[in-house]
């Protein structure tokens, strides 16, 4: 006889929240927050009913907040198979990287012209405290710091739309908690080029920042490419689940 069926990570996470179960942004912001938090791998079911009950609402608010997701490419939806934390092919989580690569490029050339001394301090405070994640190792904190590190130096190009873009394009990488899988030495190697882009963008040297950034995602991309494909980090390159709704 099978024995009593366990409650999931994420509804777990749902019933112990501190938000109030009537603020109408509920379901839509803290499943994001729990997303892109990687407390739950993609992958993950997410059961309309339970969501609904934890937060005490009906199931139109909760598919209505997935629905809003699936647009930001953070949940999938299946055929017949309900909702989950969204999955991508390592090829299609490769290409986020381009994407991401292709804006910050941009917007790094635009900061570094119209950045000022508070755009420095705000870039060393977040250096420092991505040295603190780094000497802790919390691979959440690690990730939260290194995307405010990244922006710290980009958000000087002012660029509302470029900014927009790749918040969406990050998000979507944010699941995996890539960083998370790296072993200690490459971890460090990507976190000396940091110290590298704070320098340039200091120095307003537009060139040298190009040159470190560009060194840091290849570095990146090719030690996230080594990652193995056959561990459920990847969805199979020959399953194709995406939103039908």
């Amino acid at each position: 006889m099978p024995g009593p069926r366990r409650r999931s990570i994420l509804i777990s996470l749902l019933t112990d929240r501190s938000r109030a179960p009537h603020d109408p942004g509920g379901p839509q912001n803290e499943l994001r927050r729990i997303i892109l938090d990687g407390q739950v791998p993609p992958g993950s079911a997410i059961p309309v009913d339970a969501v609904a009950a934890a937060f005490g609402v009906s199931r139109i608010p909760v598919r209505e907040a997935l629905m809003t997701l699936i647009g930001e490419g953070l949940v999938d939806h299946r055929p017949n198979g309900g909702y989950r934390v969204a999955m991508m092919t390592a090829h299609e989580f490769a290409e986020i990287y381009l994407v991401r690569e292709a804006l910050e490029t941009a917007g790094l050339r635009v900061a570094v012209e119209r950045a000022g001394a508070d755009d420095d301090d705000q870039a060393r405070s977040a250096l420092r405290a991505l040295d603190e994640a780094i000497t802790a190792y919390d691979g959440r904190v690690y990730h939260r710091e290194s995307r405010r590190f990244h922006l710290a130096l980009i958000r000087p190009c002012r660029m509302r739309r470029l900014l927009h873009m790749l918040d969406l394009a990050w998000n979507q990488t944010e699941p995996l908690q890539p960083m998370s899988h790296l072993d200690s030495s490459e971890r460090e190697q990507l976190h000396a080029d940091h110290a590298g882009m704070l320098a340039a963008f200091c120095a307003r040297d537009t060139e040298a920042l190009i040159t470190v950034f560009a060194a840091h995602h290849h570095r990146l991309q090719t030690a996230i490419g080594a990652l193995p494909h056959d561990t459920g980090l990847f969805e199979p390159e020959d399953i194709q689940f995406r939103s039908s709704m």
